[in-house]
């Protein structure tokens, strides 16, 4: 190539500027990628707001089969609330949890009556209860376990254990569902400083459904079958009314 071709493929544009964008050109563009934006992550919060939804539809229906595994190994009967205790704890329907300071507690799943129907770790824990969240308490070292037991199917001890083949309409009856609890009377929950924790029943009398799926909380029933239910009539709690606690329905408890 010769110089003067040289020359020539070095010169600018003619104009003398060289190729870019103007400001005018940059604010636009910076305008549509904020639009973009605007229209995308409400999109994204929906896949990720159906994606936990997905998983949590998942855990309820083993955690369902887990419990007709277990009717069928006891003749129908159903577990209780509390089974027993320990020397330095409590076994429930969930694990055995040590008696001690809030959020310091050891906690073992498998001494928890489904336990041995499931086959491992993970289906416990509702991806949408936030436990990394400032205003969450923890109950036990760390998490332990999300869905709470309708305490209506569980008898006194000074009773049977209720059968299932009593229940007038198992279809209708929830097994296990989303719960949590507000807490203002445990450190470092307090009166002006109520907080959301796990719970683990169910029942007509206290708040601890817990509807973190839009507002509704998801329950696998009697027959085995998991749906979203709306909380009963007036049943928010409103010492922290964004946590959406509240009851569930007489009817999808009393069996």
């Amino acid at each position: 190539m010769n110089r003067d071709a040289k020359t020539l493929s070095c010169r600018p544009p003619p104009g003398g500027n060289a190729a870019g964008f103007t400001l005018v050109e940059l604010l636009v563009v910076m305008a549509i990628l904020g639009l973009l934006a605007g229209l995308l992550l409400p999109a994204l919060a929906r896949s990720k707001s159906s994606a936990q939804r997905i998983r949590c539809v998942a855990n309820l229906h083993q955690l369902g089969l887990a419990g007709q595994m277990y009717w069928d190994d006891h003749n129908g009967a159903t577990f209780r609330y509390r089974r027993g205790a320990t020397s330095d704890g409590d076994l429930y329907w969930f694990g055995w949890l040590e008696r001690g300071a809030e959020g310091e507690r050891r906690f073992d799943r498998d001494q928890g009556a489904l336990q041995r129907y499931l086959g491992g770790g993970g289906v416990e824990l509702c991806p949408s209860l936030a436990y990394h969240l400032a205003r969450f308490k923890l109950k036990a070292v760390g998490a332990a376990y999300g869905y709470g037991y309708n305490l209506h199917l569980s008898s006194p001890t000074t009773e049977p254990p209720l059968r299932m083949t009593t229940l007038r309409n198992p279809a209708k009856t929830v097994l296990l569902a989303d719960a949590a609890q507000v807490n203002t009377f445990q450190p470092p929950a307090s009166p002006d400083n109520p907080m959301l924790e796990e719970f683990y029943y169910v029942n007509t009398s206290e708040r601890t459904a817990h509807f973190r799926h839009q507002e509704r909380a998801l329950g696998v029933f009697c027959d085995g079958h998991v749906n979203g239910s709306k909380n009963a009539a007036d049943s928010w709690d409103d010492r922290l009314p964004e946590a959406h606690v509240g009851l569930l329905p007489r009817e999808n408890l009393v069996p």
